[in-house]
């Protein structure tokens, strides 16, 4: 009799657990849709709510919420448009503490600029997961309503927090930081290179095999307040024969930094040397990535970096940032600082 009321009372917890289970609510996820492939629908772009639509398993993962921030191409983002939608979405942090997540659309054309944009510049450890199509809804192979699906699962995995701003495309999960666009047309297109992926959007579960180290987000300093516009960074690239004018005409246009797409590992060409030299004197940072798309540029003063330059003037090594994500950087830093070595200290930590 003892046995079989133990029986009893096992089968009754089990019940009760999994009727708790069923009665709990899934997390709930914020959609902000600004437009790009993903919606262009010939004749009129899809509305977030049609997007949210387009999957009809959304709810089983999480209570998604749809907001229109804008519906127009990637091209079309403004760096104000930028400071607005970082503003929204730290307001919709700091209102809705119960927020598991929130998923971005994007043009993929510039969609790894703004996720690193917004790396640097929501302050909080829920994930903000950035995505977009490569085809559009009328094209046969959509990939539109399987990428959303996956990033709002992403968004409400509760080990993305911490992880930074992700992108999510094709299944994988990518760091905003080292993300970059590899194709025109592959679905295929996002990924981190030498860096690896930091996950996987699988049919079970969501699976991340890396952290990343550099400070982003919840550890970040570039908190916007007070900061009306962006400073202009221009992106300069080296080429055989390259001419130092076009570094001065940036500069007479209004650019407060200058970012140098070298060749290797911080090479010049031409006059530019020179040029940069000139606008070194005037105040104007510089900044030395690579055009390579790999490998690292140490800061001057360290053993085995480029010296003869760094001789002629002074300048800020990008270390393994693209010229893209380098101006980025640039532009947030010189919202709180000229100091070369601060800007410096930005480039090592982010």
């Amino acid at each position: 009799m003892g046995q079989r009321s133990s029986v009893r009372t096992i089968v009754g917890l089990a019940c009760l657990l999994w009727a708790a289970a069923s009665a709990a609510e899934p997390p709930r996820v914020r959609l902000v849709a600004t437009g790009g492939t993903i919606s262009n629908r010939p004749g009129e772009r899809l509305t977030a709510e049609e997007l949210v639509d387009l999957v009809p398993d959304l709810e089983t993962y999480a209570t998604v919420e749809a907001e229109q921030f804008s519906n127009v191409s990637s091209s079309s983002i403004s760096l104000d448009d930028w400071l607005r939608l970082a503003r929204r979405i730290n307001t919709l942090f700091a209102e809705q503490r119960d927020l598991a997540g929130i998923v971005v659309t994007s043009g993929t054309d510039t969609l790894e600029e703004t996720a690193f944009f917004l790396h640097l510049t929501v302050l909080d450890e829920r994930p903000v997961v950035v995505v977009g199509a490569m085809r559009n809804p009328s094209q046969l192979g959509y990939d539109g309503a399987a990428n959303l699906q996956q990033a709002v699962r992403v968004a409400a995995e509760p080990a993305s927090r911490g992880q930074g701003v992700l992108v999510v495309l094709n299944g994988q999960i990518d760091s905003a930081r080292d993300v970059t666009k590899t194709d025109t047309h592959s679905l295929h297109t996002f990924t981190a290179k030498d860096r690896g992926i930091l996950g996987l959007v699988d049919r079970d579960r969501i699976v991340y095999y890396h952290r990343l180290l550099s400070r982003h987000t919840a550890t970040s300093e570039f908190d916007l307040t007070g900061v009306d516009t962006l400073p202009r960074v221009d992106i300069i690239m080296v080429y055989q024969g390259a001419n130092g004018d076009l570094i001065q005409s940036a500069v007479r246009s209004g650019a407060r930094g200058v970012i140098v797409a070298s060749a290797g590992a911080g090479a010049t060409s031409g006059t530019q040397r020179e040029a940069l030299a000139e606008v070194a004197d005037a105040g104007v940072t510089v900044v030395i990535a690579s055009r390579t798309g790999g490998g690292r540029i140490p800061p001057p003063s360290q053993e085995g970096a480029p010296s003869s330059d760094a001789r002629r003037y002074p300048r800020i090594a990008a270390q393994d940032l693209t010229p893209l994500k380098s101006r980025i950087l640039l532009m947030l830093a010189l919202t709180r600082t000229d100091r070369l070595d601060e800007i410096q200290r930005m480039f090592n930590e982010y």
